[in-house]
């Protein structure tokens, strides 16, 4: 069955740092883009960052960029976010999701209908 499962997420301060991460299975990810999405309380969902394996074409939200880095386990079907200097604003259930032929820019994270396969999410609470 092919689905993908995020974790690593957690409660952390201000100014703190969490990996999450996104496990694929029954697929590889090799054609596939993987984004992490994530929405907070009262608003809608809103694209994080991109990877796409096969070029290691990447893309951060503005909101994010400088703080956050995507990277790849191709050989573990991993891929990874890790978020360093967290706000309080960062506070928000985070997703990853992967679909096939799609180029990560900001357009490729707004068409979140293109992204077949979601995972659970992971909560994640910035907060002293």
């Amino acid at each position: 069955q092919v689905q993908v499962v995020e974790s690593g997420g957690g409660l952390v301060q201000p100014g703190g740092s969490l990996r999450l991460s996104c496990a694929a299975s029954a697929f590889t990810l090799d054609h596939f883009a993987i984004g992490w999405f994530r929405q907070a309380p009262g608003k809608e969902r809103e694209g994080v960052s991109c990877i796409r394996s096969r070029d290691d074409n990447t893309f951060y939200a503005d909101s994010v960029k400088g703080r956050f880095t995507i990277s790849r386990d191709n050989a573990k079907n991993l891929v990874y976010l890790q978020m360093n200097s967290l706000k309080p604003e960062d506070t928000a259930i985070y997703y990853c999701a992967a679909g096939p032929n799609i180029y990560c820019s900001a357009y490729g994270l707004q068409m979140q209908n293109r992204y077949d396969y979601w995972g659970q999410g992971t909560q994640v609470t910035v907060s002293s």
